[in-house]
C-alpha cells in the first residue's frame, strides 16, 4: 500500500521536540528569539514564529516566558550583566584614569562584534519598540554610563579633560557606537581591518579630549 504523504501541519508537528526532550532550554527560546527580534522587528517576531523556530508549541514556549516582552526584557538584562562584568573586571585592575577609559571603550566595542544581535536590540531598537525592556534598558544602561564617566572625572580634577566629564563620555560613546553600528549593520562595505578602525577612531577622539 502506498503511504499517503504527510501534510504541511503534519510534518511541522513531527519536526517539533518531543516532551521531555531538554524539557525546551530558555536559552534556545531567547537564542531563536534574539534573531527573530533582529529579522523582522518586536511586533513581526510573534510567540508562534518564535515557538516554530525553536521547534517547540506555542504552549510550550509559555511555560518558560509570559509574553515576548519578557523574552526581550531577559534578552536586554543578559547583555547588561555582560557588560557590567566586563566594567567590573576593569575596575578591579589598577589603570590609570586614561587607560581605564581606553579599556571601558575597547570592552564595550568587543561586546558588540561578539553579540550583534544584543547589541542590536539594546542600543538601536527606536524608543517605544521595546516594550517593558526600555524601562530596565534606560536604568540600567544609565548606571553604566555613569561608571563608564568615572575616569573621566577624575581627568577632569586633574585639569586634563578639554572638555566636562558628561560630555566627554557622550562623545566617546557616540564614536564606539558608530563605529559597532556601522559595522555590524553594513558587512557589505569594504572596511579597513577591523583593529585598525576601532583603535583609530578611539584613539583619535581620547587624543583630542585628553591631554598628557
Amino acid at each position: 500500500m502506498t503511504a499517503l504523504p504527510m501534510t504541511a501541519e503534519k510534518a511541522s508537528r513531527s519536526a517539533r521536540k518531543a516532551k521531555g526532550e531538554g524539557h525546551v532550554r530558555r536559552a534556545e527560546i531567547l537564542q531563536a528569539a534574539e534573531r527573530l527580534f533582529v529579522e523582522c522587528g518586536y511586533e513581526g517576531a510573534t510567540i508562534r514564529r518564535i515557538a516554530d523556530e525553536v521547534g517547540v508549541s506555542s504552549t510550550a514556549l509559555y511555560m518558560h516566558f509570559r509574553d515576548k516582552s519578557e523574552i526581550l526584557l531577559e534578552i536586554c538584562e543578559a547583555g547588561f550583566a555582560k557588560l557590567l562584568a566586563l566594567t567590573e573586571a576593569i575596575d578591579a585592575e589598577a589603570y590609570s584614569p586614561r587607560e581605564a577609559v581606553k579599556r571601558r571603550l575597547q570592552a564595550y566595542v568587543a561586546f558588540g562584534f561578539e553579540n550583534p544581535n544584543a547589541y542590536r536590540l539594546i542600543y538601536m531598537t527606536r524608543p517605544g519598540e521595546a516594550g517593558g525592556a526600555q524601562v530596565v534598558a534606560q536604568r540600567v544602561g544609565r548606571s553604566l554610563f555613569e561608571r563608564f564617566r568615572e575616569p573621566l572625572e577624575t581627568l577632569q580634577v586633574q585639569g586634563r579633560l578639554r572638555t566636562d566629564a558628561d560630555a566627554a563620555a557622550q562623545m566617546l560613546w557616540a564614536g564606539a557606537h558608530g563605529v559597532v553600528s556601522l559595522m555590524i549593520t553594513k558587512p557589505y562595505f569594504d572596511w579597513a581591518a577591523r583593529e585598525t578602525l576601532v583603535c583609530g577612531v578611539l584613539e583619535a577622539i581620547l587624543s583630542d579630549l585628553i591631554s598628557e
